[in-house]
């Protein structure tokens, strides 16, 4: 299964990021990646001048260098982690 790039599907990101105890920020910046990551203050910074596309594919880009547990994860978010974790990437 895709993912569909949806403001529904953005919405569940930045719960699922919630889930996890980081930040999801929408901000002028200057990345080359089009995020940055604050490791230590748990914090993701996203170019708020992306599209909805690219916003997306920013949090799905982070997902797999955020350490986290799983188990915390609640039933809905954990099913969605591991439907994205597991989807084919479309680039």
């Amino acid at each position: 299964m895709s993912i569909k790039y949806t403001p529904a599907t953005l919405k569940k990101f930045e719960e699922l990021y919630d889930e996890m105890g980081y930040t999801i920020r929408f901000e002028k910046g200057n990345f080359h990646s089009g995020y940055c990551i604050l490791q230590d203050r748990r914090i993701a910074v996203i170019n708020k001048f992306l599209t909805l596309e690219g916003r997306i594919n920013a949090l799905i880009d982070i997902l797999p260098s955020v350490t986290m547990d799983i188990e915390t994860l609640s039933g809905e978010m954990k099913q969605f982690y591991q439907m994205v974790m597991s989807a084919p990437v479309d680039k």
